[in-house]
């Protein structure tokens, strides 16, 4: 269609929604004589001062004037022209309320782009094509009508319908027929979609204001059937060639996927993909109004920090998958523990916070988070797998603990931290000198990436003896952290923060190096024929690299594999107990020796311990240190030599630290012990020193002769 002007305007400060709106007027085909784009109000208003302006993109929100201000300002200079405004994802209410003004339509950043620009400027077309073909015979205006994608519905001056195209036909459930000289309240049905109750007729309005209007926020339209759609878009005057008004024309179109993709965006902006709970932002969000809430009402609330104990674990050995699984079971299980008012939110990873926003007494979050420690450790059915896992609790109470969101959580993670150095599966309120052991872990974090790299970690070793003739029998490396500040530290002070970052496994892998090259420079000078024994922690067992880096180790080092021992936990061995047995008849096959350390503190099945390829069992030295005060553990440590020796396995006592110990283990005729009162564990030259004795016997006559004794305990 030809018209006088076809200047096109753009008022943006954004160059990107320039080019986009350049390359859709040369997609749409409607080139305009001229293309305008200025970055402030001000220019837009003396460009439109100079009249000739077809089209205007304003948005909304401009460096010299913001909001419905804007689009007011425009319209006062140029009312002819149509106008498509622009604005924030945010703003999509103030964008109906510049369509309420005057504005033909609007677009929403994040989703303009070229395609958008083109799909407006058509529709600017359209309308004008739809208007001025009111005028012209109503045949050529069927056709044209019916060949645009919006419905199109007309009214006379007292409101009946004279015309509907195809596409109003179809959404009103009228036909045109059926529907002309009905009142428009029968065929064009309108409710508020929030409250359900009748919208405003923007018909009747576009005839007595004598100018365009926009359709209500949240509009709904009920089809004849009592079906329902969201719709969009404008009511306008008709006027006859005197310019006086004769009736009203809307153009309006089904806007139900847009709006419900709107909704589910902002649904996955606000909420974990994985597990559907609130995320971090949402969470946020509700903290900052239930302190607001709590502050006005002076009533408590509580923040859970929750961090799953050996996820870790269970994600690294079964996959990602069954790991998934368990999160959204353990979401449910959190959800089916607290009130409809409260919110459960998951951080990322293994970690969620549950947010308790009204608490009569503090003792009310200690009985949420003991309720979902209880709810948490019974068997999670994951498939074929029964999985089990605990929960360590950090719990902090506005205003006691806090008066910030940020605060609160903060203070609960570190809470959750000391949970999990108390032993984990329990939950610990927060307690001001937490936070300095939190700066201190946080502190021996950052240092232990760097420790390997820096030559800081080392091993000791302590001799295993055989309890009969007094022979050391074997050694077993301890691993040990020469800190630069601290001094020597011990396992405990580390492991922990080892195993949980993931970094146990490079660690586990030098110390198994570190052993084998120690044995074989002992054995080129003679002074060793013993296996020595390196600790295999859980996450290096189940690495899919594990058994090669074992053999790596051994042929790097030229040692024998005979000279070469392993010992892991019941714990580790109990996971997935079948794949144990297949990766422990690998490494019997290569040729080393097998022992099940710390036994009698896990859980394990006596039918597996017979599957089961195992030389040795170490008895846990907790056993060791009450044969003497309680009768119980005797009992337990007589059955279990009694059980090692039908099932031929060698049994080790850990801890052995007195005469008396040492007594009642050669009495019920436990192969081997170890512990401080033969020697401590020592670095490598002072280790070699005690190899090197003439007699290499520490027990003579049934008695024992106290060579490096030391009557503290047996701390590893």
């Amino acid at each position: 269609m030809s018209r006088a002007n076809n200047d096109v305007l753009l008022i943006d400060d954004d160059p990107s929604h320039a080019k986009a709106l350049g390359e859709a007027l040369i997609a749409s085909g409607e080139v305009p004589s001229n293309f305008e784009w200025v970055r402030t109000l001000s220019g837009g208003l003396e460009r439109l001062a100079q009249k000739g302006v077809w089209a205007i993109f304003l948005h909304l929100f401009l460096p010299d004037c913001q909001g419905v201000e804007t689009i007011d300002r425009v319209l006062a200079v140029s009312s002819a022209a149509s106008i498509i405004v622009l604005g924030g994802v945010d703003n999509e209410g103030i964008c109906r309320e510049a369509m309420a003004h005057g504005a033909q339509d609007f677009l929403l950043e994040g989703h303009i782009d070229s395609y958008l620009f083109e799909r407006a400027i058509r529709n600017i077309i359209e309308r004008e094509i739809a208007r001025q073909e009111l005028f012209i015979e109503r045949d050529r205006a069927q056709v044209t009508l019916n060949s645009i994608g919006d419905a199109v519905l007309s009214t006379d001056i007292h409101g009946n319908v004279v015309y509907l195209n195809v596409v109003a036909e179809h959404m009103t459930g009228w036909s045109r027929k059926e529907a002309v000289g009905h009142p428009l309240s029968d065929v064009f049905q309108i409710i508020d979609g929030a409250t359900h109750k009748p919208s405003p007729n923007p018909l009747e309005l576009a005839i007595q204001l004598d100018k365009p209007v926009g359709l209500s926020a949240n509009c709904i339209l009920v089809r004849r059937d009592g079906y329902e759609c969201a719709i969009e878009d404008s009511a306008a005057p008709i006027h006859d060639r005197d310019g006086q008004v004769t009736g009203a024309v809307i153009v309006f179109h089904d806007v139900s996927m847009a709006r419900a993709v709107v909704q589910e965006m902002t649904h996955l902006a606000q909420h974990d993909a994985l597990t559907d709970l609130p995320n971090r932002m949402t969470l946020n969000d509700r903290l900052t109004q239930a302190i607001s809430l709590a502050r006005r009402n002076h009533h408590l609330l509580a923040v859970l920090f929750l961090d799953l104990d050996g996820f870790k674990n269970i994600n690294d050995s079964l996959g990602h998958s069954i790991g998934d699984k368990l999160l959204q079971s353990v979401s449910a299980r959190l959800l089916g523990c607290v009130r409809k008012s409260d919110t459960v939110s998951r951080q990322g990873g293994d970690e969620f916070v549950v947010l308790l926003p009204e608490v009569t007494h503090a003792a009310d979050a200690a009985v949420s988070a003991a309720k979902i420690i209880t709810e948490l450790k019974n068997a999670h059915s994951i498939g074929e797998h029964r999985l089990h896992v605990t929960v360590s609790v950090g719990v902090s109470t506005y205003p006691d603990h806090g008066e910030t969101g940020e605060t609160l959580i903060k203070n609960a993670d570190t809470a959750m931290y000391h949970a999990k150095q108390c032993g984990r599966d329990n939950y610990q309120f927060f307690k001001p000198d937490m936070s300095l052991r939190a700066v201190e872990r946080q502190s021996l974090e950052g240092q232990l990436r760097y420790a390997l790299q820096r030559g800081e970690l080392l091993l000791h070793y302590q001799p295993k003896v055989n309890l009969k003739t007094g022979a050391i029998t074997g050694v077993e490396a301890l691993l040990r952290w020469q800190h630069p500040e601290r001094g020597l530290l011990l396992p405990g002070q580390f492991l922990t923060i080892a195993e949980e970052t993931g970094m146990i496994v490079a660690i586990g892998q030098w110390v198994l190096r570190e052993a084998c090259r120690q044995t074989r420079e002992w054995l080129d000078a003679g002074v060793l024929a013993v296996p020595v024994a390196v600790n295999i922690s859980f996450l290096e067992f189940r690495s899919s690299q594990f058994l090669e880096h074992v053999q790596v180790a051994l042929k790097d080092t030229c040692l024998e594999p005979r000279y070469l021992e392993l010992e892991l936990t019941e714990s580790v061995l109990m996971q997935h107990a079948e794949s144990t047995i297949h990766v422990l008849g690998r490494l019997k096959d290569i040729g080393l020796r097998l022992a099940v350390d710390d036994f009698g503190t896990g859980y394990s099945s006596l039918s597996y311990l017979t599957r089961f390829p195992i030389d040795s069992l170490k008895l846990d030295q907790s056993f060791v240190h009450n044969i003497i005060a309680k009768s119980n553990d005797a009992i337990v440590i007589s059955a279990v030599i009694g059980m090692a020796k039908s099932l031929k396995q060698r049994i080790v006592a850990e801890g052995v630290e007195t005469i008396e110990q040492l007594a009642f283990l050669q009495a019920h005729g436990c192969d081997e012990g170890q512990g401080y009162y033969f020697s401590r564990p020592t670095a490598a030259p002072q280790f070699a020193s005690l190899l090197e004795m003439p007699c290499q016997q520490l027990i003579v006559n049934n008695g024992v002769i106290p060579f490096h004794r030391d009557t503290r305990l047996n701390r590893r």
